[in-house]
């Protein structure tokens, strides 16, 4: 008989509540991890506990069926299939688990782990909802399902077309790979793209004046990551993954080089660009350079060297600013303020682009190599 646990397999992290339950040890040839761990997308212990505890009955179910395909046991070929890890599928060619599989393996190159890791957990959210099938077994009723399971969940709607995003396209290239001539169930399902979604207010001039008097006083490493953003308007991200050496000189210029690590990816290839550092900006750097703690990290607090933990940096920083300038701004609001800020002051939108590492539109976008350091900083002197 199977059995789950009386223990939660809970616990808390800033607030919210998250699953985790160690791999057996018979059956950790199975895994790339020795533990599964995720979050449970809940502040509330009770719901966290269900949850918890419904996802640890299905893990006990699954292992039982990996431990049954695994062993030697005397009249095994006269079980039914339903007790049987789904060989009938996923051990064929074709099935969602080998469409992980090639996706992975063609799209997986020279990407960061948080590549792969995204990629597991979408396509994990459409195996826990409708099962490991074969992609000829996917039907437009399992989209749709998948869709409304997404939204259960408490996901707004970006987080549901990202997702989406993700399953149609590992699906799409096996089908290519496989040679199947049939209809992407998960291609053209509706869903509004706003539901859940908070808007992002822009910044305040006033208070953005404010927030960088506030980072002057405090002087310390969250703070320093702030006033970076604050007039520069790079993502969070960007900037909590820099190192040190990120920051250089550029035709006499104090500068911060935004370029891919192998622990922090960028969004887009022209978010890889050279901003001057002036204000707020330029005293953040000038405090990082000066401290002797050995990392090469410009913020050590949310890097281990694998990964930028940008999730654990925005749940600190936009805390702070709560506090600070109110609820209604998070972060990111200093991103579309330094876009309004250039504007106000007249600058080319071909300028605002490089600086912010937006994608210019049009085709002579793609000529010559953008404008100096030099003239950046002079328009961002008006801020």
């Amino acid at each position: 008989m199977l059995t789950t646990k009386s223990n939660s397999y809970t616990f808390q992290k800033s607030g919210i509540w998250y699953f985790s339950r160690r791999i057996p040890q018979d059956l950790k040839q199975h895994y790339r991890t020795c533990r599964i761990a995720y979050s449970l997308r809940t502040k509330s212990i009770r719901d966290a506990r269900v949850r918890a505890v419904n996802d640890a009955a299905k893990l006990d179910r699954h292992w039982h069926i990996l431990r049954i395909s695994s062993d030697d046991l005397p009249g095994k070929h006269l079980l039914a299939d339903a007790f049987l890890e789904p060989a009938a599928e996923t051990s064929i060619d074709h099935s969602f688990k080998a469409a992980v599989a090639v996706y992975l393996r063609l799209k997986g190159n020279d990407r960061p782990p948080t590549f792969e890791a995204t990629v597991r957990r979408s396509c994990g959210y459409l195996i826990d909802c409708c099962g490991m099938k074969g992609l000829k077994e996917y039907v437009r009723s399992d989209a749709t399902k998948f869709r409304d399971y997404l939204f259960a969940k408490g996901l707004n709607g970006a987080s549901v077309a990202r997702i989406f995003s993700t399953v149609r396209a590992v699906i799409n290239l096996a089908l290519s790979e496989f040679g199947l001539s049939i209809i992407n169930p998960f291609s053209n399902v509706y869903f509004d793209q706003n539901q859940g979604v908070k808007k992002r207010h822009p910044i305040k001039l006033e208070d953005i004046k404010k927030v960088q008097e506030e980072c002057y006083k405090a002087d310390d490493e969250k703070r320093w990551l702030i006033a970076l953003i604050a007039d520069t308007g790079m993502r969070l991200a960007e900037g909590a993954g820099l190192l040190k050496s990120d920051f250089i000189e550029h035709d006499g210029i104090l500068c911060v080089n935004i370029r891919p690590h192998t622990w922090r990816s960028l969004k887009t290839a022209s978010s890889e660009r050279i901003i001057p550092l002036v204000g707020s900006s330029k005293w953040a750097a000038e405090r990082i350079l000066e401290q002797v703690d050995g990392s090469q990290f410009a913020f050590p607090n949310y890097n281990d060297g694998q990964r930028t933990n940008a999730n654990s940096a925005s749940a600190a920083l936009n805390k702070w600013l709560k506090i600070k300038i109110g609820p209604a701004y998070t972060i990111h609001g200093f991103r579309h303020s330094m876009r309004d800020r250039l504007r106000a002051v007249e600058c080319p939108s071909d300028v605002i682009d490089q600086i912010g590492g937006w994608l210019t539109q049009g085709v002579g976008a793609s000529y010559g190599e953008g404008y100096s350091v030099g003239v950046l900083q002079k328009w961002m002197h008006y801020l």
